[in-house]
C-alpha cells in the first residue's frame, strides 16, 4: 500500500494502546485497552498490577490494530514505541513487544519519549499545522512548556518544580472524597461551583517565569478545609473545586500565552490528559484570541495515553532516520533531546 506505515506502541502507565498512522497523519486504527476500572479499586494506578494487565492484553491490542486498519503486519514500515518517561515494569512491557515485531518483521525500531508523543497529538488532529509552535503539555506526571523549532527541534522553555497539574487535580480530587480517576470527578463537580468563591493562591513565581508549581496551592486547599468544619465542607465542595481549578487553569494558560509572545510564536498547541478538560480549553480559546494567537489542541480521545500520537511522532523519526538497535532499553527517566541539530 503507498505511504508510511507506522505502528505504535504506548505502555507507559496504565494504558495498553496500539495503533497504525499513515504518513504522519491519518489514523487508521487506534486501540485503547484501559485499566480504569482494575485501579479505581485502589484509588490510583498500582504499578505492579498495570505491568500484569500489559502482559495480557498487549498482543490483543496489537493485533486488533493491524486487523482494523485492514492491512498485514508485512505492509507496516516501522515500529514507534514510548520508552519513556513512565513505570518502568509498564514500559518494559511495551518495548520488549516492540522489539519482537521489529525483529521478526525486519522493520526499523522507533524510541518515542512520552512527552513528545503528546505534542505530536497535535499534527493528527490539525494536519495543517506547522512549527514554529509553543505547546503546553500537562498530565497526571508532566507539566511542561516544550518550543518545537521545527520538526524534532524541542526546547524546554519551563517545567513544574513539584507536582504536576495533573498530579494536582488527582490529590485534591482524593481530598474531596471524588473517585479516580480525579481529574475527570473534580471538573465534573466543579462545574456546579462557582470558581470565584474562594481565592486560592497564584504560583507566579516571578517576572516573565515560565516554572510551575502546584504544591502551595495544594497546600492552601487543605488548609482552607481544615478551617472549616466538616459540615460546612459538605456544603462547600463544589466551590472549593471550581476554585482551584480556576487557579490551577489561569496559571497554566497565562504562562503559555507568555510564552508564545517572549518567542514570537503566534500557535499554541495544548496537549496530554489534563488537556481534555474543558475549562482549559475555553480559557485557552479566550486569551489566544484576546492576543491574536491560534490555538490548537486535540480531540479528548487523543489527549489521554494512545499509540496514535506514538506513531505519529515516529513516523518524523522514521523520516530522519532515528531508529534504534534491539538493545533498545526503557527508561523510568527518558531525557528529552531538546535539539536535533
Amino acid at each position: 500500500m503507498p505511504g508510511t506505515w507506522m505502528l505504535g506502541i504506548e505502555t507507559s502507565c496504565d494504558e495498553t494502546s496500539a495503533a497504525v498512522v499513515r504518513d504522519g497523519s491519518y489514523v487508521a486504527s487506534n486501540v485503547v485497552a484501559s485499566q480504569i476500572a482494575i485501579h479505581r479499586q485502589y484509588g490510583g494506578v498500582v504499578p505492579e498490577v498495570a505491568s500484569r494487565q500489559h502482559l495480557e492484553k498487549i498482543t490483543y491490542v496489537v493485533e486488533k490494530a493491524i486487523n482494523d486498519a485492514g492491512l498485514g503486519f508485512h505492509d507496516l514500515d516501522g515500529v514507534a514505541v514510548t520508552v519513556g518517561p513512565g513505570l518502568i515494569g509498564a514500559l518494559l512491557v511495551g518495548v520488549a513487544a516492540a522489539k519482537a515485531y521489529s525483529y521478526a518483521l525486519k522493520r526499523p525500531l522507533v524510541p518515542i519519549h512520552h512527552l513528545e508523543a503528546h505534542l505530536y497529538a497535535n499534527f493528527l488532529a490539525h494536519p495543517e499545522l506547522t512549527p514554529p509552535l509553543v505547546c503546553l503539555v500537562v498530565s497526571g506526571g508532566h507539566t511542561s512548556l516544550i518550543f518545537l523549532k521545527n520538526h524534532l527541534e524541542y526546547e524546554i522553555l519551563g517545567a513544574t518544580r513539584d507536582d504536576a497539574a495533573g498530579e494536582a487535580f488527582d490529590k485534591i480530587a482524593r481530598v474531596l472524597g471524588l473517585p479516580y480517576p480525579g481529574g475527570p470527578a473534580l471538573e465534573e463537580l466543579a462545574r456546579q461551583g462557582d470558581p470565584q468563591a474562594v481565592h486560592f493562591p497564584r504560583a507566579w513565581l516571578g517576572k516573565n517565569s515560565l516554572e510551575f508549581s502546584f504544591s502551595g496551592l495544594k497546600t492552601a486547599v487543605l488548609n482552607y478545609l481544615k478551617s472549616n468544619s466538616e459540615e460546612e465542607n459538605k456544603h462547600l465542595l463544589p466551590d472549593v473545586a471550581a476554585s482551584f481549578q480556576a487557579a490551577v487553569v489561569e496559571v497554566l494558560v497565562e504562562k503559555t500565552i507568555l510564552a508564545a509572545k517572549l518567542g514570537g510564536v503566534r500557535d499554541v498547541c495544548l496537549a496530554g490528559g489534563v488537556a481534555a478538560n474543558s475549562t482549559l480549553r475555553e480559557l485557552f480559546k479566550q486569551k489566544a484570541g484576546q492576543e491574536g494567537l491560534k490555538f490548537y489542541f486535540p480531540e479528548k480521545k487523543l489527549c489521554t495515553d494512545n499509540a496514535a500520537m506514538v506513531a505519529c511522532a515516529g513516523y518524523y523519526h522514521y523520516l530522519a532516520g532515528d531508529f534504534a538497535s534491539l538493545n533498545q532499553e526503557a527508561c523510568a527517566n527518558y531525557p528529552l533531546i531538546v535539539s536535533k541539530s
